[in-house]
């Protein structure tokens, strides 16, 4: 079966193709390389893994509660609409909602594909076209995760969220090299990092938690690597530069807000669209969510010395701009650390089961 026949809205097959812009370039320096960056591609290149041996495939999902969370957490809990459903529709809706969510990740994760390589293409310097080698790695992996989880889990896809398409489409079809590094290391995966650590820490679901914590074990990398490089550059530049790219920040910021409101789902499962998206903006859960999502864009927009009156205000009428005290450090530093602690918890899980079976088969071999 083609995943065409697996989404919700019709797809049409091919391809979608972004025009790109901008110089491919060389550089002839191969020796001259920032420390902390060229420490950030070792931890690259240590830390790649296999999705396919690394996660336990074997563990169950269920389509009704795919990460294994309560009813509160759905965005529309409360609700008139929500109060109306029977429990079957209900269970149809969070197979959607997972659905929507994890497509999204899928498709995401193709688009950091595609601007990695963009990236090792057209960055002038040899430390960063290293980095980005070891991210474009990455990034396959992540493609072939969420599509192996979508596919052999799920068994349905929504199409590419538009807000996320045209965020994507700006960083590709810009002409200057920092656009896309802008565009995704720092809003589409600082945005998909947090997302992934809320995820990761409300879902009970085993495999829906290995994959998300040993998938932002590699993108933690991914938005330093994006500091790094782009706040070495925008110190150089004039205010006017400054305030295009601050310009920019800000319009994709709006765009991913938009991305995570669930409105296709509305839309497919037949409910008041408006009346969706307006409890949804104003839940106090879905309020705290957004504020979470936040929470690796705005210290890293501070970071990299985009933060203009404009960006401030911008995140303030988001509701968060407090985000800007994070400790971005301490955060990637648990990123990895959890995604160690639940590796060992699995490996000592099923050490555990084997002896166990090991002990039964004994048994009955001396009865």
């Amino acid at each position: 079966m083609s995943t065409y026949d697996l989404y919700t809205t019709p797809v049409a097959p091919g391809t979608w193709d972004v025009p790109a812009t901008g110089a491919a370039r060389f550089s002839w320096e191969y020796d001259d390389g920032r420390q902390r960056l060229l420490d950030l591609y070792q931890r690259g290149k240590d830390k790649q893994w296999d999705a396919a041996k690394r996660i336990d495939w074997d563990q169950p999902v269920d389509h009704a509660n795919v990460q294994g969370t309560p009813d509160e957490y759905c965005p529309i809990y409360g609700s008139r609409q929500w109060e109306v459903l029977s429990q079957p529709e209900r269970d149809e809706l969070a197979h959607h909602l997972a659905a929507w969510l994890f497509s999204q990740f899928l498709h995401g994760e193709q688009g950091a594909l595609t601007v990695a390589a963009r990236i090792v293409e057209s960055v002038p310097d040899m430390d960063s076209k290293f980095y980005a080698a070891t991210q474009a790695m990455d990034e396959a992996r992540h493609v072939e995760l969420f599509s192996r989880f979508m596919r052999d889990k799920i068994e349905m896809y929504y199409p590419m969220n538009p807000d996320l398409a045209r965020l994507l489409s700006d960083a590709l079809s810009d002409s200057r090299w920092d656009m896309p590094y802008l565009g995704m290391q720092v809003l589409i995966e600082g945005l998909a990092l947090a997302a992934f650590g809320v995820h990761r820490d409300t879902a009970t679901n085993p495999l829906v938690k290995q994959i998300l914590a040993y998938v932002m074990q590699d993108e933690a990398r991914h938005v330093a690597f994006g500091r790094l490089a782009l706040r070495d550059y925008y110190a150089g530049l004039t205010s006017a530069e400054l305030a295009d790219r601050e310009e920019f920040v800000v319009e994709g910021c709006y765009l991913m807000r938009n991305r995570f409101r669930a409105h296709e789902v509305w839309e497919r499962m037949g409910y008041d669209v408006d009346e969706c998206l307006e409890f949804t903006e104003h839940s106090p859960i879905q309020q705290a969510f957004r504020t979470l999502l936040f929470s690796r864009i705005v210290p890293c927009v501070r970071d990299i010395g985009l933060w203009g009156e404009k960006v401030q205000r911008t995140f303030a009428d988001l509701g968060v701009l407090d985000a800007a005290k994070t400790d971005l450090e301490a955060l990637m530093h648990d990123d990895e650390n959890v995604a160690e602690r639940l590796e060992q918890e699995h490996a000592e899980d099923l050490a555990a089961r084997k002896s166990e079976v090991d002990a039964a088969i004994a048994s009955g071999a001396g009865a």
